[in-house]
């Protein structure tokens, strides 16, 4: 195989189950026929897959709403997670879908980046979801929007969390640069060693990113930009001579907040300490309780 490519595929669906209020995508409804339309769209690209011999792939969904309470991508994550040029298919998830599919999925090369929502499921509800993927040995990792209010529900899940599942913070900026009291910074810090780096950010501009390169964001017409952060057209996924355009590119933008974008700027090391779990946020075992002390440079 040539070298490794991973993708991160975001069709025109934007329907979600949950009304999260910090969530523009909130209880929003998929018309049938954008349903429709990003169904034969994911086939289409997962038939792409299915015929790239001379490549290893990693591919994560980051729909901007709840992909996987849709049977297309349910079928999709089971096959593409048999194709033997998959290393890994991962996709962000809210988790309130029916479990009993991944029993059709190769637990080796499937995995789950999912977030709790406090507002939307009970506690006891989301572990047990954590639990059917233990159970099956699908990696994940679980993280939360850092808001104020959620503070007690995160304590709380971070006790419930096997030690070496990682739980992350992302960090809410909606309200400005002071929301967050000293006490709460600390409070998300000791969960989370990394919740630093997401909510200052990184200076950019003019460094090294492995996207455009080796990682890219694709839609479901098959565009291919080098992340979802910069809009720039890189060339189509479906022309045959898109390799071309897969090269070196500095970073454009002043400032990355975004962990999908700047996971992939090599001088933070990223890529190193989250190993095989990069695609789904997940540390390797041995680090996840850890970060702290093999936090990446900024």
């Amino acid at each position: 195989m040539s070298r490794h490519l991973d993708i991160l595929y975001r069709g025109p669906l934007a329907s979600c189950n949950y009304a999260c209020p910090y969530c523009p995508f909130a209880k929003r409804r998929d018309s049938r026929e954008t349903l429709r339309r990003d169904a034969e769209q994911l086939a289409r690209f997962v038939a792409w897959v299915d015929g790239q011999r001379r490549r290893s792939l990693g591919i994560l969904f980051t729909p901007w709403g709840e992909a996987l309470i849709r049977p297309a991508y349910r079928a999709a994550m089971m096959r593409l997670s048999r194709m033997p040029q998959v290393r890994r298919v991962a996709a962000q998830t809210n988790l309130s879908w029916p479990t009993g599919w991944l029993d059709d999925c190769d637990p080796a090369r499937i995995a789950f980046w999912c977030t709790f929502h406090p507002g939307e499921t009970s506690l006891d509800r989301f572990l047990g979801r954590c639990a059917t993927l233990d159970a099956r040995g699908i990696g994940y990792s679980v993280g939360v929007v850092g808001k104020r209010e959620h503070l007690a529900s995160v304590a709380a899940l971070r006790a419930a969390l096997r030690p070496e599942i990682y739980l992350w913070v992302n960090a809410y900026r909606d309200e400005g640069p002071n929301y967050y009291a000293e006490d709460d910074l600390a409070v998300f810090q000791a969960v989370d060693p990394l919740f630093g780096l997401n909510r200052a950010g990184i200076r950019s501009r003019g460094r090294a990113c492995a996207t455009g390169e080796s990682v890219i964001s694709v839609d479901g017409d098959g565009e291919a930009r080098r992340c979802h952060s910069v809009k720039t057209r890189i060339g189509n996924l479906y022309d045959p001579d898109f390799d071309a355009a897969l090269t070196p590119r500095p970073c454009p933008l002043a400032q990355c907040r975004c962990h999908i974008g700047y996971a992939h700027m090599p001088h933070l090391g990223f890529r190193d300490l989250f190993g095989d779990g990069l695609l789904e946020r997940a540390l390797p075992a041995p680090h996840a309780a850890e970060t702290g002390r093999t936090r990446p440079g900024g």
